[in-house]
């Protein structure tokens, strides 16, 4: 495992661990899920429901693979044995990559605004800068729109415990790119 992805997996799981109180729960991600809904105003019930869904999967996959003496809890080193491991995590990670890339894009039409990014990514609670120079590593169009596969293939890419110098390296901070 590259340390690169073990950093991005460090982020992630203090970033859900929404509560703060250093160990991942089932409400961690009601808490996000309503946070990152909220970001998304303009999106449909239907589109909404899909993300709480998603966050809802991400903490039963964990539960199911990681919490084996049924507390509730997940822990660093739990969870770091999961998300690292795609046989077991890609399928979880699909879903809410493709449900948040769906909230940034609630026309339909492929393709996400860098106000729809942000607003986002930080309702997860990556930091501006970070987010703005991700978006910008996408490479954007000339009207500052993202493809919604290139952010679907980000995320999944930021999971990889075998890759570095990507785009999502760039929501570290002090990550070399």
């Amino acid at each position: 495992m590259r340390i690169e992805a073990t950093h991005r997996v460090q982020l992630v799981f203090s970033l859900l661990d929404a509560d703060g109180n250093g160990v991942l729960e089932a409400r961690d991600f009601e808490l996000m899920a309503g946070r990152v809904v909220a970001a998304a105003p303009g999106c449909d019930a239907a589109a909404h429901e899909a993300m709480r869904a998603a966050f809802l999967r991400y903490w039963t996959t964990l539960a199911a693979e990681l919490d084996a003496d049924g507390d509730g809890r997940i822990t660093f080193e739990e969870y770091t044995a999961c998300v690292l491991c795609p046989e077991r995590f890609d399928a979880t990670v699909d879903a809410f990559a493709r449900a948040l890339a769906a909230l940034g894009d609630p026309a339909g039409e492929g393709r996400v605004a860098r106000p729809a990014f942000v607003a986002l990514m930080t309702a997860i609670g990556f930091g501006r800068g970070n987010t703005d120079a991700l978006f910008d590593a996408f490479t954007p169009s000339p009207d500052d729109r993202i493809s919604v596969t290139t952010w679907v293939e980000g995320i999944k890419d930021y999971y990889a415990p075998d890759k570095a110098g990507m785009p999502g390296d760039r929501l570290v901070d002090g990550a070399a790119v």
